[in-house]
């Protein structure tokens, strides 16, 4: 017999029974398990790939051939414990100003210290896009992609009811978007600059803006960006801009074979060697330093070729299931804050999947971006598992069918 125990109230009245044991919860604990499955499909998919494709540039650098894959497995785990912590604790937290305000001023402040000669880094690259911290790097962008998802949310929910008066419904996020764009732009990080911009204006949108307001925002930004490339094309000349759309028409013409589009066509012949069903896990040809940056922004080129076209449509998949179920919790989310943060998470994840799929198969020039979940880098591994995190947070308070 089960043990009970009653509350008495006052006389006369008939005492509450409930299960020992039994109180009340903060929040549901049916996390949508399906987002859940998906997020770790994919982060085990990501490990494997990057054990095999980092392989050979360990060796190359001088370290042990498990080094980049050994750490990215202990980032992954630190994000995993990440991802579990923010998906118990009430993400209604992070609608206060004093969380997300602190968060996007830490942000903008990296983004400036990035810049700083002696505390910004370039690991090798032509663009200052890292800060050094105790032998570990991270990179501000990454950071930002999370506090302005946050902070913009925060700031419309706010603002609800003047979202529709261009003052507050435009200006204050134009002006902070334009801020987070000249200081990327300083770098340059064109596709971190790009993949902001979009998640603003997606949130600006969804948030409630008037849409002739809306309009006028776009056409500032699209001014903006043609400032930004007649200023590039000033600096680095016109044959610059020339040269990089005609190697991209033609990756495979002897005049940019080898040098600008070197990269390009190593990664379509990774993709066109997998054919069907790959060559096989660790059976990689284009790794062994044919390929730069196979662990990197082309890991998905390596794993075209060790599991094919079957492979690929797998984990376009994957994504493609994660994006519609994250939309689906924004849909049912329980307030206006967590329908922001999941729109905004959700499109933060896809897009860049997408641009990044979209370089390495040459639909687009290529803008130096990387694969979620799969691409070597501690500290955007860590952001996209805290972001599932909060989104899987939401979905538990979430009405789910």
């Amino acid at each position: 017999m089960a043990v009970t125990s009653a509350k008495f109230t006052r006389a006369g009245t008939k005492p509450r029974m409930r299960p020992a044991g039994k109180g009340r919860r903060i929040i549901k604990s049916d996390l949508d398990g399906v987002l859940l499955g998906v997020v770790i499909a994919l982060l085990v998919i990501g490990i494997l790939m990057m054990f095999s494709a980092s392989y050979p540039a360990a060796i190359e650098d001088g370290r042990s051939g498990t080094y980049y894959a050994t750490r990215q497995l202990a980032f992954a785990a630190a994000g995993l414990v990440v991802m579990g912590v923010l998906s118990i604790v009430p993400y209604q937290l992070f609608s206060k100003l004093w969380v997300s305000g602190t968060a996007f001023g830490v942000s903008l402040l990296t983004l400036i210290l990035v810049l700083i000669p002696g505390i910004g880094s370039d690991q090798g690259t032509f663009a200052r896009r890292w800060i050094a911290v105790g032998g570990m790097t991270f990179q501000p962008s990454e950071l930002m992609k999370i506090s302005i998802v946050l902070f913009f949310s925060m700031l419309i929910i706010r603002n609800e009811h003047r979202m529709k008066t261009f003052w507050y419904g435009i200006v204050p996020y134009m002006l902070m978007l334009g801020l987070i764009a000249g200081l990327m732009m300083k770098e340059p990080h064109l596709s971190g600059t790009l993949i902001i911009g979009v998640l603003a204006l997606t949130l600006i949108f969804v948030g409630g803006a008037r849409p002739t307001h809306f309009a006028i925002l776009i056409a500032v930004g699209a001014v903006g960006l043609t400032c930004v490339v007649l200023y590039l094309m000033h600096s680095k000349g016109i044959g610059y801009f020339q040269n990089r759309i005609l190697s991209w028409l033609d990756p495979f013409n002897e005049k940019y074979m080898q040098d600008e589009t070197w990269q390009t066509c190593q990664s379509l012949i990774a993709i066109g060697s997998g054919g069907m069903f790959g060559l096989g896990l660790g059976a990689s040809r284009q790794k062994y330093q044919y390929l730069p940056e196979a662990q990197n922004d082309f890991v998905f080129a390596i794993l075209c070729e060790e599991f094919g076209f079957v492979g690929a449509v797998t984990v376009i998949l994957l994504f493609c299931l994660l994006i519609f179920r994250g939309f689906y919790i924004a849909a049912k989310a329980k307030d206006k804050f967590g329908m922001l943060v999941a729109v905004g998470f959700t499109m933060h994840i896809g897009l860049q999947a997408l641009l990044n799929i979209a370089v390495v198969s040459n639909a687009i020039p290529n803008t130096g971006i990387s694969l979620p979940f799969f691409s070597y880098g501690g500290t955007a591994l860590m952001m996209q598992l805290a972001e599932m995190g909060v989104l899987l947070n939401i979905s538990r308070q979430a009405k789910l069918e």
